[in-house]
């Protein structure tokens, strides 16, 4: 039982330093955003963990049976456009408020895995559902129905990334973890290439988020994106080792920290401190985000 609870204890602590960690990668990642082109960021985000991941496939191959290529791509490709969306967005509206809109992808999580797993939906869930979606149009504070194009940018980083993590629920049983891991971080290295390339052949001001020509980053620029790459690999693996030592759903709770951490780095950046509205919607996304967690770690 002291173990346990040993192991607890542990599991928090390294889950509050992952959420810290990742505030400062988006921290760094917004600056860095404002200095190169979002898609750029996204391409040093992903080169660094393909190098990584790769080199440990060099020398342990992959040992899976396979069989759902499109399924892996469909991953990849979501996570691939959710990092995009949310690097893009940070450039343009407060930190706290980026990473917040990236935090409901728990709530999605739950819709995907109704619609397309069968998964029930428990009165939690349902609650937190509606609680969620009232949270974001007090973040999004929309004028009339019309959003602004951050914000529905904002929407989809949680949608796509909860469609990449539902997916990963059937791909766990097809495919190695690094090949799940490769499929993001790979599409996420080749297609900013791709879209980089044909950038100036591209004219539509409105998908600048897609479409832009690379920047090489000069001076203190590469400082920032060895930042941007350190931050994002401590943060994975601090988080990694907390879902080892303790329960998903504390450590899920505990991960919404982070919402916190990013609204005091950006305030430090130069954001605008929350008015009561924002920080009303911040609560009831948490509040979303824990009542579909907390199940999990009964």
């Amino acid at each position: 039982m002291k173990q346990k609870i040993k192991n607890m204890d542990r599991g928090i602590l390294l889950m509050l330093l992952a959420s810290l960690s990742f505030a400062f990668m988006g921290g760094f990642a917004k600056v860095l955003s404002q200095a190169i082109p979002p898609i750029e960021v996204t391409f040093f985000r992903n080169i660094a963990g393909v190098l990584l991941v790769g080199a440990t496939v060099w020398s342990h191959p992959f040992a899976h049976k396979g069989g759902r290529p499109f399924l892996l791509l469909f991953r990849g490709t979501m996570g691939f456009l959710a990092l995009l969306a949310y690097f893009y967005i940070m450039a343009y509206i407060p930190l706290g408020e980026a990473v917040t809109y990236n935090k409901t992808s728990p709530i999605f999580v739950a819709i995907f895995a109704y619609l397309f797993l069968g998964e029930k939906l428990p009165k939690s869930a349902l609650l937190a559902i509606f609680v969620g979606f009232a949270g974001i149009l007090l973040v999004a504070q929309p004028d009339g129905f019309s959003f602004s194009k951050y914000d529905l940018l904002g929407i989809f980083s949680g949608i796509g990334a909860a469609l990449a993590y539902t997916s990963i629920r059937e791909l766990r049983s097809y495919y190695d973890t690094r090949a799940i891991v490769l499929s993001f971080m790979g599409i996420g290295t080749i297609g900013p290439i791709v879209l980089m390339a044909v950038a100036p052949y591209v004219e539509a001001p409105e998908l600048d988020f897609l479409f832009a020509e690379f920047k090489m980053p000069i001076g203190s620029e590469w400082g920032l994106v060895l930042g941007v790459g350190i931050f994002a690999t401590v943060s994975q693996l601090l988080m990694t080792k907390a879902y080892e030592l303790t329960k998903a759903g504390i450590v899920g709770t505990i991960s919404y920290s982070n919402i916190i951490f990013a609204v005091i780095i950006g305030v430090m950046l130069g954001d605008p401190i929350p008015d009561i509205w924002t920080v009303l919607g911040i609560i009831l996304i948490i509040s979303a985000g824990l009542l579909v967690s907390l199940p999990k770690s009964k």
